[in-house]
């Protein structure tokens, strides 16, 4: 039982680091929005996750196998004449998001050190 807490908080902090570099990211954004030729970075870790997670001889351990990259997104594409992608409204949605998912990790988190420790307790 102890190992399957601890193996669930690998995870959940791996994807705690995530969420806090993709909350730097959506900042950066917010901050270049009138940067001309600035294109908007996102953070991929949920899909990687997902994709390790998908094979057979996934072990909760290979979690810290699994890399947070930052990307940049649509290069080549723009909607503003300056060559900017960034729109603040996605970036706020985004920010909104990730800030209710860090939460619901934290929660986690703390949630899975609690029960470690009522069960130790007995």
């Amino acid at each position: 039982m102890l190992d399957k807490i601890f193996e669930s908080k690998n995870i959940i902090h791996k994807a705690l680091d995530a969420s806090w570099m993709r909350n730097q990211v959506i900042a950066q954004n917010i901050a270049n929005v009138d940067t001309p030729n600035y294109k908007r970075k996102t953070v991929t870790f949920e899909e990687q996750l997902l994709q390790e997670m998908s094979k057979s001889d996934f072990k909760n351990s290979d979690v810290e196998n699994v890399d947070i990259k930052v990307i940049q997104e649509n290069s080549n594409l723009s909607y503003r004449l300056d060559g900017n992608n960034v729109d603040i409204d996605t970036e706020s949605a985004a920010l909104a998001e990730n800030t209710i998912r860090y939460n619901a990790l934290v929660q986690c988190a703390g949630y899975s050190s609690i029960k470690y420790v009522l069960e130790n307790a007995k």
